[in-house]
This record gives structure tokens, C-alpha cells and sequence, in this order.
């Protein structure tokens, strides 16, 4: 087995129930530490389908990137809760900046764009965001998973599988 790594979601309420609940029992089960960073600390966390909900362990604003070996940032309404938050762009840019892996599904590609780090990237992401990810300077491409360098990007509940394994192969190796 690898070594324990710590895997940070950021999380707001209405997120897709499984974007988030699949990923998150993937790293438990494969023996790593997820930590849940959302708006402000000990935060009730609920899904948008209402079958899981998850407390917060850190404010964004207490959040340090480089404590994470990847990012995860699931879909539903969570992403558009989260993105204009000044502490989540600048934890996104900074662990953008020292290439940790950031895995985004769904909506989740509206955080990396409010934070700036889609310029002259391949990404995809839901469809009704492509146009967003265009003017962040973004490439959109319909395809169940993008990988550009550091960037691990899906569409819908329906990609997870090639999602999840493509951030659990990431995890395997120190760099990309």
C-alpha cells in the first residue's frame, strides 16, 4: 500500500451527492486522509439529492496547499458557493502554482476559473460552463476526462469511474 496522503475537498452545501460521497470512500479506502475545507470550520454540509451530508474540518482561510497531495472539488451547486470566495481562489492558485494535482467534476471547473487557472488549459467540466471556461481563457473539450499537467477534469456523475481513477493513478506518483 502507499503512503498516507492527505486529500483535501473543498465543499458547500447542494454539492452532487455522489461526486462527492465516491471520490471521498475511494481515499478512505485506499488508506488516505481527506479533510473537508469549506466556507468556515465544522460546517453541516449537505448534498442537493439530501442522501449524504459531511462536516467541514477547515475554513478555506486556515487552508494550507501544500499540506495536500491532491485537491478534489465536486459538482452540483457547491462549485458557484465557493468560487468568488477570495481564501478558495487563493488556496486553488497557490496549489495550482506548485502543480498538486486538483481533480474538478461537473461545476467544479467554475472554481478553477474564478480563480484564474484555466488560461491556455485543456478542461472539461458540465456543459452548461463550457462558455465560462472559454473566457477564463480555457480550452472546453466533451470528453469524460482531460488531463493538462496538474488539472484532472471530468464532465457528470456518469464519468466518475475514469474521474476517480485518474486521481487515485495521480496519487500513485510524487510529480506529473
Amino acid at each position: 500500500m502507499q503512503n498516507t496522503k492527505k486529500v483535501a475537498f473543498l465543499l458547500e452545501n447542494e454539492f452532487e451527492d455522489s461526486e462527492m460521497r465516491n471520490p471521498y470512500e475511494e481515499m478512505v479506502k485506499d488508506g488516505h486522509d481527506p479533510v473537508i475545507i469549506s466556507l468556515s470550520k465544522e460546517q453541516e454540509l449537505t448534498g442537493k439529492q439530501g442522501t449524504v451530508s459531511y462536516k467541514s474540518h477547515l475554513a478555506a482561510k486556515d487552508a494550507n496547499p501544500s499540506d495536500y497531495a491532491a485537491i478534489i472539488i465536486p459538482g452540483g451547486n457547491s462549485p458557484s458557493r465557493l468560487m468568488n470566495d477570495p481564501d478558495v481562489q487563493s488556496f486553488v492558485q497557490k496549489a495550482d502554482q506548485a502543480g498538486i494535482t486538483i481533480s474538478a467534476i461537473c461545476h467544479g471547473p467554475q472554481v478553477l476559473a474564478a480563480a484564474g487557472v484555466l488560461k491556455g488549459r485543456t478542461v472539461t467540466g458540465y456543459a452548461g460552463i463550457a462558455e465560462q471556461i472559454r473566457q477564463a481563457g480555457g480550452t472546453f473539450v466533451d470528453q469524460e476526462v482531460a488531463v493538462d499537467r496538474n488539472l484532472i477534469t471530468s464532465r457528470t456523475p456518469d464519468d466518475e469511474p475514469a474521474f476517480i481513477a485518474e486521481t487515485v493513478k495521480r496519487l500513485g506518483v510524487n510529480a506529473w
